[in-house]
Parts: C-alpha cells; structure tokens; sequence
C-alpha cells in the first residue's frame, strides 16, 4: 500500500507504505492460502498510484491558487484539508474496490497537495515600501509574516515534510504490523487530519488586525514596511512578467534541482543501501530514517538564524545559504558517485550531508523567491510546489535512464554525478541575481495596467485626430490645385 497523510497542513507520502503493503500481502495469503492478492501491486501499479499524486498535484495548483487569490487562505486550504482527510480514510475501501478507484482518490489527495505551498507563500507574502501611518487605516488583508522574519517562517512552514516523515513512519509502521492492521493508519491519520483543520477554521483568520489573539504591538510588527499593494486580496497577477523575470527563473531552476535530488534521495535511499551496499533490512531503515531526521532541526535552526545574523547583507546570507542548500549538497551528491561502494559508511555519511545541506534553504533560494516578488511571492513558491510535483516524475524517469540493474554500482554512479553537477551549475547561476529588492513586476497592479490602457487608448485617439487633420488639409490641398487647373484651362 502507498498512504498519503497530511500532517497537521501536510499531506506526505511516506516508506512505511511498501511496509504495510507486506503485511497486508502476507496476512492475506496467510489467512486465505493463496498466492493471488489484491493489494500485491506490480512494478508498473505502484509507479501508477505514486504518479496519481502528482498528477493531481499538478492538476490542483493553478486552480488552488486563483481560489487563494480570490478568497485568502482560510477557506480554501479547509477545503483542500477535509478533501485530504476523507480521501485518506478512502484508500482502504478503494484499494479493495479496484485498481482505478485507488488511483482517483490518490489524485484528490495530490490536488488537496498542491493546496500547501500556496498557503505558505499567502502566509509569508512581504512588500516594501514607507510606513504610512495613512495607508495602516486603509489596510485590508495583511499577511501574518513580518518582514524581518521571513527567513523564519518559511523554515517553520517547509519544514512539514521531515515533521510529517518523523511522525507517520514509526506510528505507521507499529499500526501496520499491530492486531488494529494497515487499514487503521489510513482511519486514524485521516482522522487527525480532519481534527487538525477543524481547528484551523476555527483559529486562523486571513487577516491578523481582526484576530482576537492580536495585540496592536503585535499588529504594528506584522504591518512594518509594507503597502497598499500588498495588503489588498486581488486577482490580478502579472503573470507574463514573472515568468520571464531572470530573477524568479534561476530561483525556479534552483528550486528544481534541489527537489529533483531530495526526491531521488528520499525516494531510492533504501534501495541503495540495500541493493548496492549491502545493508540489511532493518539497518537500512535505522539509517535512512536517521539521515531524514537530521534535516528538521538544521532547517528550524537556520531559518531563524538567516533572519537575525545582520552582521551580514542580506544578499549575502542569501548566497551563504542558497550554496549550503544547492552548491554543497550537488557536491556531496557527486561524491556518492565517486566514492566507491565499499565504503558504505562513508556513503551513508555524504547522504546524510546532502540532506543535511538542503535543510538551509529556506535562507536561500526560497527567501530570496519571497522577497524578490514581494505580494505575488504565493504565485512564486506555488510555483516550487508545481515543481516538487513535477520532481516526482522527473527521478524515476532519471533513474531509468541510467539505472538498468538496480545492483549495479557503476549505473548508480551516474544519477548522483550527474544531478550533483546540475546543482552546482543551478548554484553559480543564483550568484549574480541574488537580491532582497523587489523585482519591476511588483511594481504592476491592476491600478497601473488600467491607467496604463488607458494612456494607450487616449494616445491612439489622438493619433487618429491628427491623421484626420492631415486628411483633411491634404484633400484640401488637392481641391485647391485642381480648381487652379481648371481656371488656367479656361
């Protein structure tokens, strides 16, 4: 079995799935003496019902983000929660059913997915500009992330991955092999997630000046340094301008890798370690599971200190972290590939660096995506969600191109070098566009596409004035001479 769970606001699939699909396997085939099981998926089915996640992913986010610019946060992420829990209590009776039921309540749990990092972005969104006490009366939907702890906030709010991962395994793993069985963890995970965003409703507001729990000391934080521009909730985005903004497309492109490598990692770890260096069954989920588990912490710690080190630029932390999280981690991922496979410790130490490196980027590219875009930055990071959807494609379609034997060292080799040389390259190219300035495009509001429409139409009416005024003189012109012929022949 494959179980999506959402975590709190996360919906995470997780390794104790292929776990409980054993047991389910081998229960079955105990109690009913037979070799035919149900929930005995081949090769090509269990790509499938990982795939349905992604699509839905995939499917959901541009929806899910116009729904976020219309109507905020509050409601549509409860939405996207009770459609991840009831699809999550679902699994089992769909995966008794058929095959393809299983598949369309994987792809509704991808959809209520893509609803995550919208929210993140809706939640940590900043804008520049004077502290105008006069725009502070008018101010209509404010963000709850201030600006000088961004950096903050985007490690807390990312860090659902890990959190989710260090939960569900272990409890996931017990509920599958306890008397309660594998049907349980989907029941109870499901369960918690629609208690958990029953008290989302019901303490989140989009807008912290009406919230009760708000002081104004604490509203006056949360409003420093930010504009009319980003406060309004409107529906206008300056799509084209983001997309072929340098800025957005390198922290996209380093966003990519990094997710590219994370999945890969995360996803076919066990299967390294079992496969190619030999660990054992239970050794190899203690050290991929510790591996994990270093990320969390490394990524809270930095993400708070990314915002209060002001000893240093911001550009320049920014450049720090982006190449701990991008730059280092490529590194240590073209080492797996070079460092033979006898020394497996010495791999499972660089698997652990590369995870460990990645827990800084919220410092890095996922910042610097926040500031650079200012009020549009949910469209930015939904963006790297719509990207991490797309990463699940991308390894095992990396890892078919260069992996035919999965015992074969020297074919595993060439995932690592070649995805660590990627980031290096993602790396050098954040360099020169790193900045905490907003990018032009934030500039652009549904205000100054209209007056900017409106000064077009005004200067083609005036255009077409002075044509008719030439039209007119140069009639009268050839009026004129022809009289004058006329009078000469005369």
């Amino acid at each position: 079995m494959l179980p999506t769970i959402r975590q709190v606001v996360r919906l995470e699939t997780f390794p104790p799935q292929l776990r409980c699909g054993a047991v389910a396997v081998a229960k079955f085939q105990q109690k009913f003496q037979s070799t035919y099981n149900p929930y005995d998926y081949s090769v090509k089915e269990k790509s499938y019902i990982i795939w349905a996640v992604s699509a839905g992913a995939i499917v959901g986010t541009f929806p899910v983000n116009y729904f976020y610019i219309k109507y905020g946060a509050r409601w549509p992420f409860f939405v996207a929660g009770i459609l991840s829990a009831f699809s999550t209590i679902s699994v089992p009776l769909a995966a008794k059913a058929h095959i393809v039921l299983l598949l369309f309540v994987r792809f509704i749990q991808g959809v209520a997915y893509s609803a995550d990092f919208a929210a993140i972005g809706l939640l940590c969104v900043v804008s520049w500009g004077k502290n105008d006490e006069k725009l502070c009366k008018v101010f209509f939907f404010q963000r709850w992330a201030p600006l000088a702890q961004t950096g903050t906030f985007i490690a807390v709010l990312t860090s659902f991955t890990p959190v989710s991962s260090v939960i569900t395994n272990p409890v996931a793993g017990w509920l599958c092999v306890s008397s309660w069985g594998w049907r349980s963890a989907y029941y109870i995970f499901g369960i918690f997630t629609l208690i958990s965003f029953l008290f989302w409703i019901y303490f989140y507001t989009d807008d912290p000046q009406f919230h009760k729990s708000v002081s104004q000391k604490e509203l006056g934080k949360i409003q420093k340094d930010k504009t009319e521009a980003h406060i309004k909730r409107d529906s206008f985005i300056p799509y084209k301008e983001i997309i072929t903004n340098k800025t957005i497309l390198v922290i996209w492109l380093n966003a990519f890798t990094e997710m590219v490598t994370a999945v890969l990692l995360l996803t076919y770890a066990p299967l390294y370690f079992r496969n190619v260096l030999k660990f054992d069954v239970e050794q190899t989920g203690l050290l991929v599971s510790a591996s994990a588990s270093v990320h969390l912490p490394i990524k809270l710690a930095f993400g708070f200190v990314s915002d209060y080190m002001t000893c240093i630029s911001e550009i320049w932390r920014m450049r720090f972290f982006n190449t701990m999280a991008v730059g280092v981690a490529g590194v240590f991922c073209i080492l797996i590939g070079i460092v033979p496979a006898e020394y497996r410790y010495t791999e499972v130490v660089l698997f652990c660096g590369v995870l460990t490196a990645m827990g800084l980027n919220p410092g890095g590219f996922y910042k610097c995506g926040t500031l650079a875009s200012r009020q549009y930055s949910h469209v930015v990071l939904g963006a790297i969600q719509f990207m991490k959807c797309v990463a699940l494609f991308v390894a095992p379609l990396w890892m078919a191109i260069f992996v035919h034997d999965e015992y074969n060292y020297h074919q595993w080799k060439w995932v690592f070098i070649c995805n660590g040389v990627l980031c290096l390259l993602a790396n050098v190219l954040f360099y020169p566009i790193a900045t905490d300035q907003p990018q032009p495009f934030t500039l652009i509001t549904r205000e100054t596409r209209m007056k900017e429409k409106q000064m077009k139409l005004m200067q083609n009416g005036h255009g077409n004035k002075i044509s008719d005024v030439e039209v007119n003189k140069k009639d009268d012109t050839t009026s004129s001479k022809d009289n004058d012929d006329l009078n000469m022949k005369l």
